[in-house]
This record gives C-alpha cells, sequence and structure tokens, in this order.
C-alpha cells in the first residue's frame, strides 16, 4: 500500500478545479513557484508554433485571466493581436500535477492595467525594455541589448522611463483547462470548458 495521503480532490471535479486556480495564484506571487515561470505557446504568421517561458504576473480567476509582461516589438505580439490563441503549460512537481490552458489573447500597451504593471515593475524589470534594436534582432555579437551605461548595475528611475514605450501586458482568457494529476495509487486527469451561456465551466473525467 501506498503511504502518500489522498488529496481531498482525487475524485472531485470541482475541488480539482479550485486546487488548478489556487495553484496559479500562487504561482503569480511566489516567486519560487513553478508555476511562475510556464510555458506560453503563440502561432505564427507561417503557421508554425512558437514557445518561450514567461513570469506569470497576475491570475483572477474571476476573471479566467493571466497576465504576463511583454515587449510590445516582441513577435508574439505580432502572433497575438487582438485575440489570438494562446497556451500555457506549467507542472508543478511537488502538488504533482500538470496543468494545460488554452484561450485567447490581447496585449495592452496603453491602458490603465498596463500603467499600473510597468508601476509594479521593479527597476531591474524595467531596464529590460531599454533594450535596442528590438528582441530578436539579428546581431554580429553577442550583446545584452542594453547601453553600457546601465548594464551590470539598477538603473536610476529617469533611465529607464523611455522604457515604457516598449512595455505591454498580455492578458489571455482562459476557456479551456486541462488538469493532470499524478498519484501512485492511480492518475487523474480532467478537462474544463468554459460555457460563455451559463458562466460556468464544463468539467468532465478524462483517462490519464
Amino acid at each position: 500500500m501506498s503511504d502518500e495521503p489522498e488529496q481531498p480532490f482525487l475524485d472531485d471535479l470541482t475541488l480539482s478545479l479550485e486546487e488548478a486556480w489556487r495553484l496559479l495564484i500562487i504561482g503569480s506571487q511566489d516567486r519560487k513557484s513553478p508555476l511562475h515561470t510556464p510555458s506560453i505557446a503563440t502561432v505564427r504568421n507561417s503557421s508554425s508554433p512558437s514557445q518561450r517561458i514567461m513570469v506569470l504576473r497576475k491570475a483572477l480567476r474571476e476573471d479566467r485571466t493571466l497576465r504576463f509582461n511583454t515587449d510590445v516589438r516582441a513577435s508574439k505580439v505580432v502572433d497575438i493581436g487582438d485575440g489570438g490563441p494562446v497556451s500555457v503549460l506549467g507542472y508543478h512537481p511537488e502538488a504533482k500535477v500538470q496543468l494545460r490552458l488554452s484561450g485567447h489573447g490581447h496585449i495592452e500597451h496603453d491602458s490603465s492595467a498596463s500603467d499600473a504593471a510597468w508601476n509594479e515593475a521593479t527597476l531591474y524589470g524595467k531596464r529590460c525594455y531599454l533594450a535596442d534594436p528590438a528582441p530578436g534582432s539579428l546581431v554580429k555579437a553577442p550583446t545584452s541589448g542594453l547601453d553600457p551605461t546601465v548594464e551590470g548595475r539598477k538603473p536610476e528611475g529617469f533611465e529607464v522611463a523611455p522604457a515604457r514605450e516598449n512595455f505591454a501586458i498580455l492578458v489571455i482568457e482562459i476557456d479551456k483547462i486541462e488538469w493532470l494529476y499524478l498519484a501512485h495509487t492511480g492518475h487523474r486527469r480532467a478537462l474544463f470548458t468554459w460555457d460563455p451561456n451559463n458562466n460556468s465551466w464544463d468539467g468532465q473525467w478524462l483517462v490519464p
């Protein structure tokens, strides 16, 4: 027999969904959480997939949204536009939970939400958006993209102020959550789909 404690959500769809959002919210608040840096996938104009690791800044269950900071010049901004499909993948080893989420994203560059996110960012975080040329540009030698005058030190507020022009947020509205819990007693897998007509999640069990 396994000495692994049985989790209350093991055979309960409602509790499994609650646990998924609980882990996401903690992930947005705790930099040590494995869900603090999930993989974000978009689709390029060429129809090829593109992935990157991003820092989860906020998770709001009531809005079904996840928020990330980004450079408005980044390729994913073109991929997403205003409503492009986005997939999010995260795994929490200690919780033994894998989350696959999907929905549609939009970019906010000049809004109260993006202003608030900019104000919350650290000076080091803001410094990233000073990169010139833009992220993903071809260069002849390895570089951080930062001016030598701010590289390797904490910048002053006035020095990072111009970076606001390059700062934006990515907001993903989630409409599907696939939950996988790994247990010695038997894995559990479920799919939750948002029903806009009833403003509720429809859950169903899947074979792991």
